[in-house]
């Protein structure tokens, strides 16, 4: 019995540095939160409310990539664009659009060929984005956030 109250007292003073309670400061939550964290990926993507109806975020972003790329295709589908050779080329357009919804045109990428053979291309493009309707801003974590992308769009003129 002895040996009994010996082993049972022994067990309950390891059990207690186990059941020691550890602080963990707000830094090393943070901190280990931070790590995990992926700054590259959205939890959604910026969308029109013609995509927002979509089953998946896939399909979301499709609509809405589709979406830009016909609003620009028209307007440039409405021009007399008269080429002295034909123009086969993919635009490389890189876009962000800040939390509040609003799209900007970071960069332009263009061969050299398509511009001396199109050369108010850039202006044909941005003025295109001016009929865009109202975007929604990507969505981190429950907040609005800027997003950077880019979209090809291919110009093919005979």
């Amino acid at each position: 019995m002895k040996h009994f109250v010996f082993i049972l007292a022994l067990l309950l003073i390891c059990a207690c540095d186990d059941l020691k309670v550890k602080k963990t400061s707000t830094e090393a939550i943070l901190n280990e939160e931070l790590q995990s964290f992926t700054w590259n990926e959205v939890d959604e993507y910026p969308t029109f409310s013609s995509c927002e109806t979509s089953a998946t975020q896939q399909y979301r972003k499709q609509c809405f990539e589709q979406t830009l790329a016909t609003t620009i295709l028209k307007r440039l589908e409405a021009e007399r664009i008269i080429v002295n050779r034909d123009v086969l080329d993919t635009l490389l357009i890189q876009f962000k659009i800040s939390d509040a919804g609003d799209l900007s045109l970071l960069n332009f990428k263009v061969d050299s060929l398509t511009q001396a053979e199109i050369p108010n291309i850039k202006f044909l493009v941005t003025s295109s984005l001016d009929s865009l309707p109202t975007i929604e801003p990507a969505i981190k974590r429950g907040q609005k956030v800027n997003s950077e992308f880019i979209l090809p769009i291919i110009i093919k003129v005979n």
